[in-house]
């Protein structure tokens, strides 16, 4: 761990009194002393939120902190919302490396010289972010593209910037008031995992090249093609797609795009993900979503950047679907009773007291009409009430609360009105019933026969 990151870690929270956010009295006798004497602690308090100086000192401290950040404001269990609304404005935006650079890397990966690559490739960068950059290019075939390289060395940084915040969360976890219930070093981990993936582009293209395919004859959701020949670790090559984007609601309304459809298509495209597929697209924020909008009246989705994918076991599905049905059912012995059956909280934990506690976060929700209520928030209240019977905190269950959050978002955003549970409450109806019916608990068992059979004296 370099002590002048550290430093300048430090004299960034200080100038933004991010030290106001820490329970002093918990801190070591010296360690307040040396607080007391240091510049910052002579500043009058800042005027800003709490959450703009977290937000700008995260800002920065550069790209592996915003990245943080932005992961940081999808955990709304963990967040006081103030603060998780202030980090969502985070942006990974940063300036482009040398394009002489661009191009010796992609050469030296792809072991060819770049006009022996491509037709052509336009070496000024199309887009730009911390892990990656984005040039267009034409294939010999005449393809259209965009090619995406990793920055160079920057493995190092990141891993450099990781033992930091390892440091940094350990101290929270010590000195913060309810630090522990954060779990900070548990997010830190979460977080190291989904950034080190995102070093690795073959990874990403073989998620996209796995949507594309459960979406080939789909009008929800389109997935641009890999060309294999041109990608590897950390060059990935794929179809160059023209669509609006998600968030131009403007551009959107100019081509007169049903967006009562396009937002009902969304919740479509996220249940199949998630209960048909059990592989969803776990990053769906405006900026990786565009609109194929040459039918206005049947618009789909055109989705790119699938580094960051989900899945969930089959049991975990059955019993997501329905825990889902009995909280709109209000239904909170059934989601107690399901909780303990399927062993997400301790087989001890009283059925009566885990009713109660649901009862009293839902209720007041679902005295809303029912187009004002939000899915996902639904979804914090259960995952939230679980943890305080001892459930453990399951990465692919976060990262379905996340995605759930963004699409609903994006879905009020093109149609206020829009009924999620309208959409969702047929779907998992059917699959709950078709998973379970006569024909699927046949068309289950002979798919696992053969692992039974092996398993026989």
């Amino acid at each position: 761990m370099h002590l002048s990151r550290l430093l300048h870690i430090l004299r960034v929270a200080g100038r933004y009194r991010v030290d106001e956010l820490v329970d002093k009295e918990r801190l070591p006798r010296t360690l307040r002393w040396a607080l007391s004497l240091s510049p910052w602690h002579q500043k009058a308090p800042s005027d800003k939120s709490r959450g703009e100086r977290l937000r700008l000192t995260l800002q920065e401290l550069g790209p592996v902190f915003i990245k943080f950040g932005q992961m940081l404001s999808t955990r709304r269990d963990l967040l006081p919302p103030d603060i998780a609304d202030e980090l969502a404005k985070l942006q990974d935006q940063v300036p482009p490396f040398c394009e002489d650079e661009a191009v010796a890397l992609i050469e030296q990966h792809l072991s060819k010289p770049i006009d022996e690559l491509f037709a052509s490739f336009n070496r000024a960068p199309l887009a730009s972010a911390s892990v990656a950059q984005v040039h267009e290019a034409t294939l010999p075939g005449g393809e259209s593209v965009v090619v995406k390289v990793v920055r160079p060395d920057i493995e190092p940084v990141i891993r450099q910037d990781m033992a930091l915040l390892y440091f940094l969360a350990r101290l929270l976890r010590r000195f913060v008031a309810d630090g522990w219930r954060l779990r900070p070093v548990e997010v830190v981990k979460d977080y190291e995992l989904t950034i080190l993936d995102e070093l690795d582009l073959s990874r990403e293209a073989a998620n996209a090249a796995q949507l594309r395919r459960n979406f080939l004859d789909s009008d929800l959701v389109y997935v641009p093609q890999v060309y294999w020949d041109y990608t590897c670790h950390k060059v990935y090559t794929m179809e160059r797609i023209s669509g609006i984007p998600v968030s131009d609601m403007a551009a959107l309304k100019a081509r007169k795009v049903d967006l009562k459809v396009l937002a009902e298509k969304g919740v479509t495209t996220f249940f199949t993900q998630v209960f048909r597929d059990s592989f969803f697209h776990a990053d769906m924020h405006p900026g990786n979503i565009f609109v194929d909008a040459s039918d206005p009246a049947n618009p789909s989705y055109i989705a790119v950047d699938c580094a960051i994918v989900g899945s969930l076991s089959e049991f975990d599905q059955y019993y997501l679907a329905r825990n889902l049905l009995a909280i709109f059912q209000r239904d909170y012995r059934q989601v107690a009773q399901l909780h303990v059956e399927c062993g997400w909280v301790p087989p001890e934990t009283r059925v009566q007291d885990f009713e109660s506690a649901m009862r009293a976060v839902c209720e007041p929700v679902f005295e809303q009409p029912l187009a004002k209520i939000s899915f996902g928030q639904l979804l914090i209240y259960l995952f939230n009430t679980a943890r305080r019977f001892d459930m453990e905190v399951q990465p692919s269950l976060v990262l379905l609360q996340k995605t759930l959050l963004n699409i609903e978002g994006l879905g009020r955003q093109l149609y206020p009105d829009l009924n999620l549970w309208d959409t969702a409450q047929p779907f998992l109806e059917d699959w709950v019933g078709q998973r379970y019916s006569p024909q699927g608990l046949l068309e289950r068992l002979q798919r696992q026969a053969p692992s039974w059979m092996e398993q026989l004296p």
